[in-house]
């Protein structure tokens, strides 16, 4: 009868040491899992948006309730539709201004909103205070109505990007 109990008194002993590993590697799993939660919802929120008229005012709140990263203010100044007589044509009201009182100077790439490969515009660097006007496409469109995407980037004094904007916005080709 003493084996008998000596038996069961080292079976508890395994059941209870299998127990408690079993417990911590639960917990181990757990702190795991929300960790890589943590940081995959981080990676969700630095994602742009690219803001449009019905979402303009909800982003704006949303960038006024972020914390403050690095310099980099930018308030745009720019038409919302570009007209072109034909694709190859220069626009007489197509217009991006960088205002004095932006903390960056600003360059940016436009691509139709269906393919962010391939830019249909590069510009150059706009400095403090300067526009750019009377602009041409990189690639010719034919006639239609296109839905774009403009990106700014925002450089430092090394032309290095210290953030990017993301504006929504179309192109008219007549002929």
């Amino acid at each position: 009868m003493a084996k008998d109990s000596k038996k069961k008194g080292n079976g508890t002993k395994i059941a209870i040491i299998v127990g408690i590993v079993v417990i911590i590697a639960l917990l181990i799993t757990g702190i795991v899992l929300l960790i890589q939660r943590q940081s995959g919802n981080q990676e969700e929120t630095k994602r742009n948006v690219v803001v449009n008229q019905d979402n303009a005012e909800q982003a704006a709140e949303e960038l006024i309730n972020e914390p403050y990263i690095a310099p980099g203010h930018y308030s745009t100044q720019m038409s919302t539709e570009w007209h072109f007589a034909t694709g190859d044509a220069v626009s007489e009201d197509a217009y991006v201004k960088n205002d004095a009182g932006n903390t960056n100077d600003v360059f940016f790439d436009v691509f139709l909103e269906d393919n962010e490969s391939e830019p249909i515009l590069q510009s150059p660097v706009i400095p403090r205070g300067s526009e750019l006007d009377n602009i041409s496409l990189d690639k010719k469109l034919d006639a239609g109505t296109y839905d774009c995407v403009m990106v700014y980037h925002l450089v430092d004094d090394d032309q290095n990007t210290i953030s990017t904007l993301r504006v929504a916005f179309k192109i008219i080709v007549e002929k």
